[in-house]
């Protein structure tokens, strides 16, 4: 990501929110939450991200195709922490365009993510809100393109992309969160059993 000033820059945004019921278990969902490098393995496939510290990732996004004429694939450095009562922020702390030096020396990208659990009427609720903005120099190329179709195709490209990621937040998030949960269940089992012996059988 440069740091450089653009001479011919535009700016295509997206944003996605989810409100996602969540079934009552034995250990309430935000105890889950304090452990955000679960959700970052959850959702993101494990053939594109590293682990680089507990609160940093880097994540390989799918390949994006722009206008038919530019095909590259970012590569977010992606931070993630969160706090006392479950809430997990997610931000971009860098990016990088590989095999473009042209857009890599000539783009950024922003991502802003917040997830936190909401009891509304004794139920249990994620709510989520993510935006996504990226600032790209023009290559001459695409300069006399009007920008209304520029954004409109760049804008379309974003929404797809914060689109999977909530796709794979539905479908794996709760999944993951219920198996931790059986986990968690399971090992203080052992550890009664390891401490106290077996329970005495019922006359």
């Amino acid at each position: 990501m440069s740091n450089q000033k653009f001479s011919h820059p535009i700016q295509f945004k997206a944003s996605e929110s989810l409100c996602l019921p969540v079934k009552r278990t034995p250990i309430p969902i935000h105890h889950y939450l304090r452990q955000p490098q679960r959700l970052v393995k959850a959702i993101a496939d494990p053939k594109l991200m590293e682990q680089l510290s507990d609160n940093e990732f880097r994540l390989k996004m799918r390949p994006l195709n722009f206008m038919e004429m530019y095909h590259f694939q970012p590569t977010v450095i992606l931070g993630v922490w969160s706090n006392s009562k479950g809430t997990v922020f997610l931000r971009s702390q860098d990016c990088e365009i590989r095999g473009i030096d042209y857009i890599n020396d000539r783009f950024s990208l922003t991502l802003k993510g917040k997830l936190s659990p909401q009891e509304k009427e004794g139920k249990t609720y994620l709510e989520g809100q993510a935006n996504l903005t990226v600032e790209v120099d023009l290559p001459p190329a695409l300069r006399l393109t009007p920008d209304s179709l520029l954004k409109m195709t760049g804008n379309g490209l974003l929404r797809g992309v914060l689109s999977r990621i909530k796709n794979r937040l539905l479908n794996q998030l709760s999944q993951d969160y219920h198996h931790w949960v059986d986990a968690q269940s399971e090992s203080l089992k052992t550890e009664e059993v390891s401490r106290f012996g077996e329970p005495c059988p019922e006359l």
